[in-house]
């Protein structure tokens, strides 16, 4: 493919300005020259249950069950929840708990399989053909095949796909931005599978119902924008590769959508709301496997890179497979890492143990040394409002820090603490180095824990309620069920009282009235002979 002019590539075209706003140092030369490369089937897998928002999946297989290759092992439960399949032949050896891939490292419902080796296939999913099929059925089809969204967020895909019912939608953006340091798993997926993301951009296009699609890509990607433009006209829906600048949080869906349409959304909606979908390019291509393959989504490109790791590299890994698998592919560490990470340096999660497993969202395994992860000292803040000048959505991070410090969650709340990202420009922008993103973390879990609580609480209330008003409604059944029966048995009586007199009525001797005239007359010829004498 002869590549246009990097000058062609990066000259300005439109687009909007967004607020606020970091340029970390981007450090994806560790790993962008790394073509993707299959890792060998591991030695174990650890499927979690929940990988998705949402309500995790209800287990479908039982201890030495043998499962084939794409098989469902986890049924989705509920509107908002996703399939979970097994990404290669095996046993499996335990549905229990084991350790999330999560700073907590919480115990959470896993199905652990022994693969066999021989990977093979199970019936897959029926293909379809999208030109023909249906809206429904392609939604369907995506959710048969587990599919969420690729860029860390984890949202079932199927969901998306089904606000064409809810939304007027005219547009679909494909986030390209990829603006976290060290990740290029969707940088080398454009270049290496562009056709088949483009295939998958027109499937979900078709189902959205949408007008134009747009594909955006942040300026550091040469390469990306001209494999993605090569087939930015393959599509019976009019669509466009838009550049847009190199500077984090540009993969922030709301802040994409406003760099492309100049149009804001409003705090706690949805870009559905504009008539725009959102979709990431790993997405795209998973849909592209589902749909024309009958592939559930059992496998990722995941970026292995920081200082600490032997062997950057890009790496398509099944999921399930443990870190220390990955990471010793890779060649292992050279060092014991300062920080090991899930994601990128900004948003990702910390890890303490290495045999937590891939999951669907992992985008990234990163090792990063001390020299990557300088310890400056926390000072006191000195209100100098950096904080705020980074903030893409306009908060105010600082007062938001005092108000959680002293307890006032309420008053953080009324001043935008809900409408916080926790993308980290905060904390990457102030000199004071204060753990800004980790407060509003810490605040974001008390309020829920205390919802949680309250929702506990209202729920039992309800329940009380709703037993008293049955015991109520039961007594007062009871009640007019007595009532009725002293009435039934009272006329019953009087019944019985009206036959018994009707009866007794019955049963009385002839009146014998007619026979004392003659004696009457008797008695006076009586007398009247009496007189004559």
């Amino acid at each position: 493919m002869t590549l246009p002019s990097i000058a062609s590539l990066l000259r300005p075209s439109q687009y909007f300005t967004v607020r606020g706003g970091v340029h970390p140092e981007t450090r994806k030369n560790l790993s962008s020259e790394s073509a993707i490369e299959d890792m060998p089937i591991p030695s174990l897998l650890r499927i979690p249950l929940q990988q998705h928002i949402g309500a995790e999946a209800e287990p479908m297989v039982k201890r030495d069950d043998h499962v084939l290759k794409g098989q469902l092992i986890g049924k989705a439960r509920g509107p908002v929840s996703a399939n979970i399949h097994a990404p290669t032949s095996g046993r499996v050896i335990a549905v229990g708990h084991f350790a999330a891939p999560h700073p907590s490292a919480l115990p959470v419902p896993t199905i652990t399989i022994r693969p066999d080796g021989e990977d093979t296939w199970g019936p897959r999913l029926p293909r379809l053909r999208p030109e023909n099929a249906t809206p429904e059925e392609i939604a369907a089809q995506v959710a048969e095949a587990g599919i969420v969204g690729m860029g860390g967020a984890t949202f079932p895909a199927a969901v998306k796909l089904n606000l064409r019912a809810r939304y007027d939608l005219h547009t679909l953006v494909i986030n390209g931005a990829e603006c976290e340091p060290y990740l290029t798993c969707d940088d080398r997926l454009m270049r290496e599978r562009a056709e088949d993301i483009y295939d998958g951009i027109g499937i979900m296009a078709r189902a959205l119902g949408v007008r134009q699609i747009v594909v955006a890509i942040e300026s550091n990607k040469p390469q990306a924008i001209a494999a993605m433009q090569q087939f930015d006209r393959a599509l019976g829906i009019p669509s466009r590769v838009q550049v847009v600048p190199t500077q984090y949080p540009m993969g922030s869906e709301k802040h994409l959508v406003k760099t492309i349409t100049g149009r804001e959304t409003p705090a706690r909606a949805l870009t559905a709301d504009l008539g725009v979908v959102v979709h990431n390019a790993g997405t795209a291509h998973a849909v592209h496997l589902a749909v024309r393959y009958g592939e559930p989504l059992i496998s990722r490109v995941v970026t292995v890179s920081g200082r600490g790791v032997k062997r950057p590299a890009n790496v398509r890994v099944l999921i399930g497979t443990p870190v220390a698998e990955v990471l010793e592919h890779c060649g292992g560490l050279v060092e014991d890492p300062d920080r090991l990470l899930l994601g990128g340096p900004m948003m990702g999660q910390p890890i303490q143990n290495r045999r937590v497993p891939v999951v669907k969202g992992t985008s990234g395994i990163l090792a990063l040394t001390a020299a990557e992860t300088p310890d400056r000292d926390t000072m006191p803040c000195i209100r100098c409002g950096r904080c705020a000048q980074g903030c893409p959505v306009g908060l105010t991070p600082f007062e938001l820090n005092a108000r959680i410090q002293s307890g006032d969650l309420e008053g953080a709340v009324k001043i935008g603490l809900l409408d916080c990202l926790t993308c980290g420009c905060c904390s990457f922008a102030c000199p004071s180095n204060i753990p800004l993103v980790q407060t509003i973390h810490y605040a974001k879990g008390k309020l829920a824990e205390e919802e949680g609580r309250r929702h506990q609480q209202e729920e039992a209330k309800r329940l009380a309620a709703a037993r008293k008003a049955r015991e109520e409604a039961a007594a007062e059944a009871k009640r007019q069920m007595m009532a009725k029966r002293k009435a039934e048995m009272a006329a019953k009586k009087k019944r019985e009282a009206e036959a018994a007199a009707r009866a007794a009525s019955a049963e009385t001797p002839p009146d014998q009235a007619p026979t004392s005239q003659p004696q009457t007359a008797q008695a006076e010829s009586t007398r009247d002979g009496g007189a004559t004498q």
